[in-house]
């Protein structure tokens, strides 16, 4: 089953995706809430919901013809990690962590399928990172083991994970450069756990900046996968639904390059998880 967001009237909008179409989740099953973290806070059963509405005579919208929203416009928590990748650690100089890397965004950073990232005004060093977004869908009590943290995953879906390396490097903690508005891309669709392996293990992820490839690697090299992820978070914190982790990045990140390759305005950059989408985002500059 996929699942995306868009807007209508300016607000954002639960959808099944039916092909290339949507039916507005909502508009046929008005139990369900109209938002994705909210559907899955009430304890809705989407599957049901989004199985009875294609079944159903609902209006189809093709996905063409509206501007997606972030697939969790707000999420309560988006949880990222760094240097999760063996390759990605190794091409920044540092060995395997020990313990992730974790550090937050916020939900103004986020942005959608399709709508641009943004080279802020006061850097030109706009890096690019492939990741996979996982989406809780129930809460996941504190101490949740490894062994059982897969079912509390609701579904996964393509982030871009956009940084401003200066301004990441001039703080020990990488929050500044990781919450510039417009650098969280985040979409189009979620694909629920069902329909992909356990933990979304062995699914190729790839990076294209202007078509060019500059990241390809494949989600086992993650070294701490998504049930390792939550049962580490679960020891400090109550995840809930509609909350967000970012699974981190392989090499071939910008930075990592020589010389340095950075995103400027007029390029695209694409990041597609096998069986789960491609995202896309042209890169804008800042307005004056």
């Amino acid at each position: 089953m996929q699942f995306t967001t868009y807007l209508r009237d300016g607000a954002p909008r639960l959808a099944v995706a039916a092909g290339t179409d949507l039916i507005d989740l909502n508009a046929a099953q008005p139990h369900v809430p109209p938002d994705l973290r909210a559907a899955l806070k009430a304890g809705i059963d989407l599957h049901a919901a989004a199985r009875a509405a294609l079944d159903s005579r609902a209006p189809r919208i093709p996905m063409a013809s509206v501007r997606l929203a972030p697939l969790v416009p707000e999420p309560g928590k988006i949880v990222c990690l760094g240097l999760n990748y063996y390759d990605h650690a190794k091409e920044g100089g540092r060995d395997k962590p020990d313990y992730p890397w974790f550090f937050f965004r916020g939900a103004s950073s986020l942005m959608a399928h399709g709508e641009p990232g943004v080279v802020p005004r006061v850097s030109t060093r706009f890096d690019y990172e492939a990741e996979m977004a996982v989406v809780i869908g129930r809460t996941v009590p504190r101490h949740t083991k490894e062994a059982d943290a897969l079912p509390y995953v609701f579904g996964y879906s393509c982030f871009n994970d956009m940084s401003v390396r200066d301004y990441q490097k001039r703080t020990p903690q990488w929050t500044i450069g990781k919450n510039f508005d417009a650098t969280g891309g985040f979409g189009p669709v979620l694909v629920t756990a069902d329909e992909l392996p356990p933990g979304a293990t062995g699914l190729r992820i790839q990076g294209r900046l202007n078509g060019r490839v500059m990241q390809d690697a494949d989600t086992t090299d993650m070294i701490f996968g998504v049930a390792e992820t939550i049962a580490l978070l679960a020891d400090v914190m109550t995840l809930e639904p509609g909350d967000v982790l970012v699974m981190g990045t392989p090499a071939g990140v910008g930075q990592a390059r020589t010389p340095p390759v950075w995103m400027k305005a007029g390029d695209t950059y694409e990041v597609e998880i096998e069986r789960v989408g491609v995202l896309s985002n042209p890169i804008v500059d800042e307005a004056a």
